[in-house]
């Protein structure tokens, strides 16, 4: 049961897909481990700690993938990665299935079996496979400190003999796993934090980490919550009411960091150009949203502006991947927790229980077709 990990060839792409620990669960489950050179330098993990844990160490991609069963990834493998894996190998990564029709189509005609390892459900069984919460967490714990390495003054209140330095404002846009990090990481900072999500059940959530939350609580608000726990998109009046809360809210702020993402979609507008005028000269803005459109006008991706009002905005891509170390560590033990279930453990070969909800849930491409609900494209669409 050979399994592959490859260097990941996206120039933003710092994390990589199997660590020391979990190549020695696998292989202890009869995986033989087989890994391009290199692949866990930029995760701060060497070679050297790969083959300890009992993988071998190759010179190429193409020689890591030839005769895998199975490939595990960060990213959407590329045109050049696809040709290189043997047909009917699974695949699990992080897909980005949104839109990328072609890249689906293509993996289904090479014969790959994939998996979109953000497609998972968030149900109790699957938490230790959770990507989205595991990434999210340390993209909410970095934004505040790319925040308060950009912000030109300190986070907690301090009381001297030369004077009283005022505790930081912090207000976090979006509740999630990454706004309820960034709420507890501005907090023990020392930060006065303030919060706003359109779901009710983040209002609690936000409190108990000692910060205040903002939000129009009308009716609307107390049911704008998916099945799946997830937000859903509010109306045109809500998202009025709400912008004019906000808007007078973050011209006292000193630093805001968005987080608003809805599966799917474009990244919603929460923060317009002259909300952003409205702060004070050395404020900063962190836009976790920017790779989906952005939540905040005026953000760039891969970029950090500053408006001629001094407000210094960051679009930095592929945040959890700058702690790479740390985000490689849970991203590998949500793979291994995944690709566990699939194993056979008598005959130490791969078996997938096609009627797993977990398998339902993920199974992108099959057999040399999109198989999920959701990507796959009706007989009408595939010959327009």
């Amino acid at each position: 049961m050979k399994i592959a990990v490859i260097k990941e060839t996206d120039a933003t792409e710092s994390r990589v897909a199997a660590s020391a620990e979990t190549v020695k669960k696998l292989t202890a489950l009869g995986a033989w481990f087989v890994i391009e050179q290199g692949a866990g330098t930029a995760s701060g993990v060497p070679d050297t700690d790969y083959e300890k844990a009992g993988a071998t160490i190759v010179g190429s991609a193409k020689e890591a993938l030839s005769g895998a069963v199975a490939v595990l990834k960060v990213r959407r493998p590329n045109k050049d990665e696809i040709a290189m894996i043997p047909q009917e190998a699974v695949v699990l990564a992080i897909m980005d299935p949104y839109g990328h029709d072609e890249a689906l189509e293509a993996m289904a005609h090479a014969g790959l079996t994939t998996f979109a390892m953000e497609l998972m459900p968030r149900i109790t069984r699957a938490q230790v496979m959770d990507v989205l919460s595991s990434q999210a967490n340390l993209a909410g714990y970095r934004a505040v400190i790319d925040a308060s390495a950009t912000y030109g003054r300190a986070f907690p209140m301090m009381m001297t003999a030369a004077g009283t330095v005022p505790a930081a404002r912090v207000f976090i846009m979006g509740a999630g796993v990454a706004g309820l990090q960034a709420v507890a990481t501005a907090r023990r900072l020392g930060a006065v934090v303030t919060a706003t999500d359109v779901r009710p059940a983040s209002k609690e959530q936000v409190e108990s980490l000692g910060a205040k939350f903002i939000a129009v609580e009308d009716d609307e608000f107390k049911q704008a919550e998916t099945a799946g726990g997830y937000a859903k998109e509010m109306s045109k009046e809500y998202q009025t009411k709400q912008a004019a809360l906000v808007a007078a809210h973050i011209a006292k702020q000193d630093i805001v960091i968005t987080t608003a993402l809805i599966p799917g979609r474009p990244a919603p507008k929460l923060i317009s150009a002259d909300m952003v005028e409205s702060m004070r000269p050395g404020s900063v803005l962190v836009d976790l949203a920017v790779e989906r459109g952005g939540n905040i006008e005026g953000s760039v991706a891969g970029e950090v502006v500053t408006t001629s009002s001094g407000v210094t905005i960051l679009g930095h891509l592929n945040v959890p991947g700058r702690l790479a170390a740390s985000s490689s560590q849970l991203y590998a033990k949500n793979l291994f927790a995944f690709l566990e279930t699939m194993i056979d453990k008598e005959h130490k070969t791969l078996k997938i229980n096609w009627d797993d909800e977990l398998v339902k849930a993920t199974n992108l491409t099959r057999g040399g077709a999109v198989v999920h609900p959701q990507f796959k494209r009706s007989d009408a669409t595939a010959t327009a």
